[in-house]
């Protein structure tokens, strides 16, 4: 029993310092509200479609970690950490040092003028489930410059850039 519930406060811990995700989760879930709001209909795969929508930003921290990122030197701390099965220190490195991370290839203002076209385009043929999908994504990028000047006191320099990112070594 002891056991269970030092693994239950270790998963705690780990969603507390993860929290950042659960944000945009919320953020996306009241875009999906106010547009229900605005539209005054309601569909269930709106919620879904909002929560897909405020995650997938996030897909390009894996890609940098499996892919194109992974001889940078804050990827390979974190895959030394988790080699060495260091659950906590991992996680507080990553909510500590992910502002740190330049080199992610979507997080920049160009892509984020593409979903804010999207979003428009979709509003304009009246695809529902795209405005919100666009729109969630948008949110993300935006809570994430938000967190930039709030974090660093700047907006962090990704999203000015275009083109192939600089590795960290």
């Amino acid at each position: 029993m002891r056991k269970a519930f030092v693994r239950l406060k270790g998963l705690g811990f780990i969603f507390w310092h993860a929290r950042h995700a659960f944000y945009h989760v919320l953020l996306g879930l009241v875009w999906a509200w106010f547009l229900r709001e605005q539209w005054a209909e309601f569909n269930p795969k709106w919620i879904w479609t909002a929560v897909i929508g405020s995650l997938i930003p996030d897909i390009d921290h894996f890609f940098y970690f499996f892919g194109y990122g992974k001889q940078d030197d804050y990827t390979q701390q974190i895959a030394k950490m988790l080699r060495g099965r260091e659950w906590r220190a991992v996680t507080v490195f990553i909510e500590a040092g992910h502002k740190q991370n330049t080199s992610l290839s979507s997080h920049n203002l160009w892509i984020m003028g593409l979903f804010l076209l999207s979003s428009l385009f979709a509003s304009l043929i009246e695809w529902q489930a795209g405005v919100i999908l666009f729109g969630a994504i948008l949110i993300h990028y935006l809570f994430d410059m938000a967190d930039d000047i709030v974090t660093l006191g700047h907006i962090n320099s990704n999203w000015k850039r275009w083109g192939k990112p600089k590795l960290r070594r």
